[in-house]
């Protein structure tokens, strides 16, 4: 347990209302919550057990089979699909904690119908999804190749394809087609394997930004009920609160795109996404410095008046990103407060002086709510000019999580 004043505080009320939200604008498709990555920092153990309270048989997506077994133990009825993949060592694990496993390489065949021959498994028993690749270049099979391993599949009696899945590359690009040339690769690639015999009971792609486009659920429902299949899709960021920025003119990043235009807000309903994660600490020493004196590392910061600082024991070493240095605020007392001077390991500097009456202890909000002033993760994100799934994962695991309802 750690003691430093530095925590996160995890909303449950939150987290189940974007659930539901999300399921309603899936309609008829399933969700697959992702909380791979440790539920993308907001505490993997806790986010599953909410989930799994709400839906005990709810599909959760994993990194891996070292996160999956850890979240059979809280959800012992959910459908866990490990995104990751099995390395050969890890495939008896995964059999074991009844873990759904995500193919694309042999290897992870052989490693699979190994352990599951060791183990007496019945034909087609363990069940598996197969990930196609149609644009992503990451995992997947290469649809050249998908022949050869169809084949090996052939060999691999205790496995069966339960699920068949892609990965869209642009689905923020709202004008883009990309996304329609992945899905016609991906509706080409399922005609083949009904020709050969494999029938999946579940068809899957697109992430929030699918399921939060006008028409993004229902044609992943319609493609999934060509081949009576079920459609999964496969939220993360919106899930804690997030919806990522669409763009008509290119692919964002962290609020850029590619052609400099600045990304629109998603549509319709994402406004009621509630951030899930507030990330807090408290005001630890206090200061008054005087005109032309500095503050934190190369004096990056200097006073042009008597300035009141304040100390925060939070630095980089939390997640907290040094591009924020001498960029990003706080909030104190309900008002923001700027960073003076750079952020460095474990320590930070604020600069207090406009906000009347701060005291040693006073709580501190990187991330969250006071008053009537919000700092979020695209926020951190835009001065950083990266995404705030960069800036939620990076914070450590030092930072204790908090449950609050």
């Amino acid at each position: 347990m750690t003691t430093r004043p530095v925590w996160a505080e995890i909303s449950r009320p939150r987290l189940l209302e974007n659930y539901r939200l999300l399921h309603r604008l899936g309609g008829e498709a399933e969700l697959l919550a992702i909380i791979k990555a440790n539920a993308y920092g907001h505490g993997v153990l806790d986010c599953a057990e909410v989930i799994a309270a709400e839906n005990p048989r709810a599909w959760l997506g994993v990194t891996g089979v070292e996160e999956g077994a850890a979240v059979r133990a809280v959800a012992p009825h959910a459908n866990i699909l490990a995104m990751g993949s099995v390395w050969q060592s890890e495939a008896d694990a995964a059999i074991e904690h009844r873990l759904t496993s995500v193919i694309w390489e042999p290897s992870q065949i052989d490693a699979l119908q190994s352990a599951a021959t060791a183990r007496g498994c019945s034909p087609g028993s363990i069940q598996v999804h197969l990930e196609i690749d149609t644009g992503m270049s990451r995992q997947g099979v290469r649809i050249e190749c998908l022949s050869a391993l169809i084949e090996r599949l052939s060999s691999a009696t205790a496995l069966r394809v339960e699920g068949a899945m892609t990965h869209l590359h642009s689905p923020e690009a709202l004008d883009c087609r990309a996304s329609t040339d992945q899905l016609e690769r991906f509706v080409s690639v399922l005609d083949t394997l009904i020709s050969l015999g494999i029938r999946p009971d579940w068809v899957h792609a697109g992430n929030s930004a699918t399921v939060l486009s006008d028409g993004g659920p229902a044609m992943l429902t319609r493609i999934a009920i060509e081949y009576n299949a079920k459609g999964m899709l496969r939220p993360g960021l919106s899930l804690y609160g997030y919806a990522p920025r669409f763009s008509s003119a290119g692919v964002s990043l962290g609020g850029f795109s590619s052609s400099g235009f600045s990304s629109t807000e998603p549509l319709t309903t994402s406004h009621l996404l509630q951030p899930v994660l507030s990330w807090k600490t408290k005001v630890v020493s206090l200061r008054t410095i005087q005109p032309g004196e500095s503050a934190g590392y190369n004096a990056t910061f200097r006073a042009t008046r008597p300035t009141r600082i304040a100390l925060l024991p939070v630095g980089y070493a939390d997640g907290l990103n040094r591009l924020l240095s001498n960029r990003g605020s706080m909030l104190v007392r309900g008002q923001r407060a700027p960073v003076a001077g750079r952020i460095s390991m474990d320590l930070t500097t604020i600069d207090v002086t406009d906000i009347p009456g701060v005291e040693i202890g006073d709580e501190v909000t990187l991330i969250g709510e006071q008053g009537r002033e919000r700092i979020t993760a695209w926020d951190h994100a835009d001065l950083a000019r990266t995404i705030p799934y960069e800036i939620l994962c990076n914070i450590a695991s030092r930072v204790q999580r908090v449950m609050k309802d």
